[in-house]
């Protein structure tokens, strides 16, 4: 079983801006994702296997890195919540958009989240990153010590707040409309009657054609459901969590300065046999919230550029794909115009 991983300085041997999670296998309730990296020297790839404990053990690794200066002013990447081969009504409602369709949107979630944390000057340093990515042993099955800097990231991240919900909303209702579409489709089918009948032929044809009409509705609908789903709605989840890593942060930065003013107002009651261990206390108070500043002020300047480039990225893609989309529907849609006018009396 793999040791407790220790922080130390070291880099990557992988490229971390294209590390893919490329598959997802199912064992019961436990997903298991398949994340290949590519290797700095030379050709060839890493591939592992990781379930989402093991997601977690790093996770935790990154939080308890105590012994890095300024630590707590980062904005760490935040991990959606758990997904499981069978999930809950509960599970559905944490996951949100990652719980709608097969598992390709979380997979890209985790795929962006190994991303930025391996793009980050002072995570990627952290040697549990480099372990997750390259061994073929799976690190999560020991898991790592929780500290009081784990557990508050982990109470605020249980009070997230699902800000695109109204649009989360709308992507089910486009696909409940396709499900409907696609029912009333295969139903018309019913309404076809055999014999030589001209009107029976006639009617039979027309509702033919009408189920024809619906199919295609139903997949126009499909499709607008999941450019949405790709796009906006991922785009969405992910700055949802953004918003809650600063805020985070913040919460962690504003802690700290209340253990600052504590110690100040201990230096300055304190006895004078006490006076320079309190004068300490405070000087140790002080070095380590200015450090904490030093790196929240370079965190968020960094993280609100990148969120910016990527909610444009978002809305530039979203728009490609539903204008292409409703072009191949209009056109479908005047092909089956031209077939109700063919028979028409």
């Amino acid at each position: 079983m793999m040791e407790e991983v220790k922080e130390v300085t070291s880099t990557l041997s992988v490229h971390g801006h294209n590390i893919k999670v490329t598959e997802v296998l199912k064992d019961g309730d436990t997903l298991t994702f398949l994340i290949v990296s590519q290797k700095l020297s030379g050709t060839g790839e890493h591939h592992v296997d990781r379930t989402y404990d093991d997601f977690e053990w790093l996770q935790q690794l990154l939080f308890s890195q105590e012994d890095e200066p300024g630590i707590q002013g980062v904005i760490f990447p935040s991990l959606p919540a758990k997904a499981s081969a069978n999930p809950s009504a509960k599970v559905m409602k944490q996951l949100g958009f990652l719980g709608l369709g097969e598992w390709q949107l979380y997979c890209k979630v985790l795929e962006r989240y190994l991303r930025q944390v391996a793009a980050h000057s002072i995570l990627s340093k952290n040697k549990a990153v480099e372990i997750f990515l390259t061994s073929s042993e799976p690190p999560g099955r020991q898991r790592a010590r929780k500290n009081l800097f784990n557990r508050l990231s982990q109470a605020v991240e249980e009070r997230r707040k699902e800000g695109y919900k109204r649009f989360l909303d709308v992507v089910q209702s486009e696909q409940k409309i396709a499900v409907a579409c696609a029912h009333f489709s295969a139903s018309l089918h019913l309404c076809v009657e055999p014999g030589e009948d001209p009107d029976k032929q006639a009617f039979s044809k027309a509702c033919v054609q009408l189920s024809e009409v619906f199919d295609s509705i139903k997949k126009n609908m499909t499709s607008v459901a999941e450019n949405d789903m790709n796009t906006l709605g991922l785009g969405l989840d992910l700055e949802s969590r953004c918003q809650e890593a600063e805020k985070e942060m913040l919460f962690r930065r504003t802690c700290k300065l209340v253990e600052l003013e504590a110690a100040r107002r201990n230096a300055e009651k304190a006895k004078p046999l006490k006076k320079a261990a309190m004068e300490e206390a405070k000087k140790t108070a002080e070095i380590e919230f200015n450090d904490i500043c030093v790196v929240a002020k370079q965190e968020v300047h960094r993280f609100r550029a990148a969120r910016v480039k990527m909610l444009q990225h978002t809305l530039v893609q979203w728009c490609e794909k539903q204008l292409l989309t409703a072009k191949e529907s209009a056109d479908q849609f005047n092909q089956q115009l031209q077939a109700f006018r063919g028979i028409a009396p």
